[in-house]
């Protein structure tokens, strides 16, 4: 009887002493809590109110800001503007960063993989310098080079072509090549250190087997790196989908609408017509796209490749 009585105080003690340090985890967990309230989740609560208001920086709804349900997206949905930015955001994502930065980095990754150290130096360094490059200066950098006394006019020139127009003439194909060059390099790190982790001898017991180098990266090497596929994607698609200051310095979303992705349509909507609203509406859009495109590459990665 005694034994059993200790044991049942043994277990209240322990009871006490977890409850105890619980209590304490909670007290130093609180001022991370607290800054997450403040600066992370009151924010997105503030932006999903907002984007349901005729909140405005000037007129009457700057001073009186009302609850109008779904009119902002009523409005949103019937302009043929919003439409076209739509369009054109997933023109530029796929071609910049599900074809071009995904391709384009995984390939450069491929190319350096197992070489030599002062060969992988040298091609990381130069890639890597137009990832670190600020938006801004890559897009000053694109137009220099691209604008109708720009360097790749004068080369063509060089060649008896006539000049391009290219930032009138072609400008998604512009800001396409100017992102691929600035953001090339992260997934290119990503799958570096992913082809680190690709075991040796499963690609030398394929090899004497005779499976070409074909076969190797895609019944081996990509099925083996899948979760980085899909890391990098996601990560990309987000990064590609907010891009804003490298479109707008460069062709300002033009000529017309040609270039206007959302961002810059959602900038446009708040900043220039300053309907605060309205653009925390499209902002939502962006959100739901983003989402959209992320759970997509989850689902497929389950597919085998």
């Amino acid at each position: 009887m005694e034994v059993v009585v200790e044991k049942t105080v043994t277990r209240k003690s322990r009871s006490k002493l977890k409850g105890n340090d619980s209590f304490r985890a909670a007290l130093f967990l609180l001022p991370t809590w607290l800054l997450l309230l403040v600066f992370f989740f009151l924010p997105i609560a503030l932006t999903f109110y907002y984007a349901f208001t005729n909140m405005s920086l000037t007129g009457a709804a700057s001073a009186h800001t009302q609850f109008i349900g779904f009119q902002n997206f009523t409005s949103m949905f019937a302009d043929p503007s919003f439409r076209i930015s739509v369009i054109n955001t997933i023109v530029f994502l796929i071609l910049s960063a599900i074809i071009g930065q995904q391709v384009l980095g995984l390939i450069i990754a491929l190319l350096i993989n197992e070489k030599k150290q002062w060969f992988r130096s040298i091609i990381g360094t130069l890639v890597i310098a137009g990832w670190v490059t600020p938006e801004i200066v890559v897009a000053f950098i694109w137009f220099a080079f691209l604008n109708d006394q720009g360097t790749a006019n004068v080369m063509l020139g060089w060649l008896g072509i006539k000049p391009i127009h290219w930032l009138t003439s072609f400008p998604m194909v512009s800001v396409v090549i100017a992102n691929i060059w600035h953001g090339t390099a992260f997934s290119m790190l990503v799958y570096q250190a992913a082809l680190g982790d690709v075991p040796k001898e499963i690609q030398e017991a394929a090899m004497i087997d005779g499976a070409g180098g074909w076969q190797r990266l895609w019944r081996i090497t990509l099925p083996m790196i899948r979760s980085s596929i899909v890391t990098n994607m996601v990560l990309i698609t987000l990064q590609t989908l907010g891009l804003f200051t490298l479109i707008y310095a460069l062709t300002g979303g033009g000529p017309g609408t040609s270039t206007e992705t959302l961002p810059i349509y959602m900038y446009q909507a708040a900043f220039s017509s300053y309907q605060l609203g309205y653009g925390t509406a499209i902002s939502l859009i962006l959100l739901l796209i983003g989402i959209i495109f992320s759970v997509g590459y989850i689902k497929v990665s389950k597919v085998d490749l």
